[in-house]
């Protein structure tokens, strides 16, 4: 993962898997607003877990590329079989992506076997999925000193985000603000992940004062004074900053996009059927007041029958 191609195609990966979600959480609420429960994954037409596969794919390749791909003799380990310190970082990526590709598979079980508390469960063990890539994240055996940490640390915040509202989703399956931010905060985190792959393995966009450093055949952003490190840090904060505005907006437009879309065709049948049920009520009063006409004539009838009999 220390490379820009490490960054983005995670970064793709959960920005699409956020989008999905996000798209899907705004037209089901929107389609059924009274009775939504967000689920933790969208099954397709065609094939049901296709959200699940592409996930546990994903995980496969990067744990391949972490740990046989990426070393240079292809393995991981040291002659002597114990883990070198320069793949230290590679073990800790793969036990993350490994952890997603248990939630995954375990969802795509407990969907079939069709226990009962599968819906609690499958949010559990995404949760502990967002745990343990905060912790491993935090915890990392990598420096991250300057801009590099400063992109790390906020990127965990977007990964607590996930965790927080993961657990929130399963005491509260039906809030759809719950769904809604941790979506967004899964596009967010993938679409962080893009802009460190670029922002960290590009020269030309390495802020001022600063420069790209081969530490143990990895390449690692450096400044030159405390002055440059600070001045770095604080364009990352701006940076994110004003990521944050553009992904609310771009969220908050796709919920009205989509709410007029799916909304109002709602509305649309639900007032009809009012309509419909009022002109039966009327109808029906009608009809039930030209029934007490004829009675009220029928009996008058009778009655000046009776009168004249007499």
């Amino acid at each position: 993962m220390g490379t820009m191609v490490g960054h983005v195609a995670p970064g793709l990966g959960f920005l699409v898997i956020g989008l999905w979600h996000l798209f899907n959480h705004i037209k089901l609420h929107a389609l059924n607003p009274k009775s939504y429960k967000g689920p933790p994954w969208f099954p397709t037409a065609k094939f049901r877990y296709l959200e699940l596969v592409l996930i546990m794919a994903g995980c496969t390749a990067s744990v391949a590329m972490e740990l046989f791909i990426g070393p240079d003799r292809h393995q991981p380990l040291d002659p002597d079989g114990t883990i070198p310190s320069n793949h230290l970082h590679n073990f800790e990526h793969s036990s993350i992506s490994m952890t997603f590709f248990m939630y995954a598979a375990f969802a795509i079980i407990l969907d079939r076997a069709h226990t009962q508390a599968h819906f609690g469960l499958t949010q559990l063990l995404g949760a502990i999925a967002f745990g343990q890539q905060l912790l491993l994240f935090h915890l990392h055996s990598a420096d991250h000193m300057g801009p590099e940490g400063q992109y790390h640390l906020l990127l965990q915040l977007l990964v607590f985000v996930s965790l927080s509202t993961t657990l929130i989703g399963i005491a509260y399956p039906k809030s759809f603000l719950a769904n809604f931010l941790r979506s967004l905060s899964i596009f967010f985190q993938g679409l962080w992940l893009i802009v460190m792959g670029f922002m960290l393995w590009t020269p030309s966009l390495i802020p001022k004062g600063c420069y790209m450093n081969d530490e143990d055949g990895h390449m690692v952003v450096r400044c030159s004074s405390h002055e440059a490190i600070h001045r770095a840090n604080s364009l990352v904060n701006i940076q994110f900053s004003w990521f944050i505005i553009a992904v609310t907006v771009f969220a908050v437009s796709l919920y009205l996009v989509l709410d007029k879309l799916y909304g109002e065709k709602v509305q649309y049948f639900s007032l009809g059927n009012e309509d419909e049920e009022s002109n039966d009520d009327v109808e029906s009063q009608e009809s039930a007041t030209f029934d007490n006409g004829k009675s009220f004539v029928h009996v008058a009838k009778v009655f000046s029958q009776s009168n004249l009999e007499r």
